[in-house]
């Protein structure tokens, strides 16, 4: 299993200390019993493999017994949550895959997915962190699972311009609603998400005051973004954002979903469209070196996306649905 790399942010709860440790604990608990009666490794190889003592590895076996979590194999729910996870950290090079369950594979999964995120956030956001957001629906969805506390010199910078059409509700409103949680500062790119040609972006960046913000973006310590599909139900054109003309050229082009509006195919390569010229977002060269990088999506129309997404962005974690993983694992 891939490590961490050293400049990752150390995870700290920015709510209850003691939940966090509890909840860190039972997950690394899982996984060792998973590794030992399910496939096989020995204590050795679990130490190595999760970066802990063997006497550790010893001590959470014998607690997976004592807790009933193990009996002749793992409880149901987490054997095959455990190795969806772990399938998809060897097949797509992740630090760490959050797998949330749902009722059926049918089920849209935005609301597991983004409990999950918010539950992650809580336990990664720690003081005088510089955090990039995308937005989205299921970034939208997790905010009712993010503890709320005061972490100081925390900075949240929006990676993303907005809408103008908001309808019922507006996704954009993420970076705010977010940065409110922890009571921080929050940047925002105040322009359109897509504007009309590169001349128009060159010139917000460069005379309306946008060029700081994105100068804020090469000191991100953590990005957290979410994908988008190319479907007619997609955010991107339920609020208008392109054209359907838009759309049907972009899949024409080999766009099978995108991140911040740059849209990119199955092999994670942006595609040579024109839109890409035209959107408002910190580059993607700039997000792929951010030292921590979360990427949180599922869905039944986004699977090419996601296969995408993950080859471009590299994220160290992955939080997607049980529905989402298998399918992945099924086309990769």
């Amino acid at each position: 299993m891939a490590k961490a790399p050293k400049s990752q942010p150390n995870i700290q709860k920015a709510g209850d200390p003691a939940e966090s440790v509890a909840r860190r604990s039972a997950r690394l608990r899982h996984r060792a019993a998973w590794m030992y009666y399910a496939e096989e490794m020995t204590q050795n190889a679990i130490a190595d493999a999760l970066g802990i003592g063997r006497v550790t590895v010893v001590r959470l076996l014998a607690e997976a017994r004592a807790l009933n979590e193990v009996k002749i194999s793992l409880r149901r729910e987490f054997e095959l949550l455990t190795e969806l996870e772990a399938g998809l950290e060897r097949r797509f090079g992740l630090d760490r895959a959050i797998v949330a369950p749902v009722s059926t594979a049918q089920a849209d999964p935005s609301q597991a997915i983004g409990a999950a995120t918010g539950g992650l956030i809580s336990e990664i956001v720690k003081a005088d962190m510089m955090l990039g957001v995308g937005w989205g629906r299921t970034l939208l969805r997790a905010l009712p699972f993010i503890d709320e506390a005061d972490v100081p010199g925390l900075t949240i910078i929006s990676l993303l311009g907005g809408i103008s059409a908001v309808r019922q509700y507006n996704p954009t409103e993420f970076a705010w609603r977010f940065s409110r949680l922890f009571h921080s500062d929050c940047y925002l790119i105040a322009a359109p998400a897509l504007v009309d040609c590169k001349e128009t972006k060159q010139a917000l960046i460069e005379r309306c005051g946008i060029g700081p913000v994105l100068e804020l973006a090469h000191a991100l310590d953590a990005v957290l973004l979410s994908v988008g599909s190319m479907s007619a139900s997609s955010t991107a054109r339920l609020f208008d954002v392109f054209t359907e003309e838009d759309r049907k050229n972009l899949i024409a082009a080999g766009a099978v979903g995108d991140l911040l509006f740059n849209f990119f195919d199955k092999d994670g390569r942006l595609v040579d469209h024109p839109i890409n010229e035209r959107v408002m977002s910190v580059p993607v060269a700039q997000l792929q070196n951010a030292p921590l990088r979360i990427l949180t999506s599922g869905g039944a129309d986004k699977t090419a996306a996601l296969i995408g997404g993950l080859r471009l962005l590299r994220p160290h974690i992955f939080i997607t649905d049980e529905a989402s993983a298998q399918r992945l694992l099924d086309e990769t």
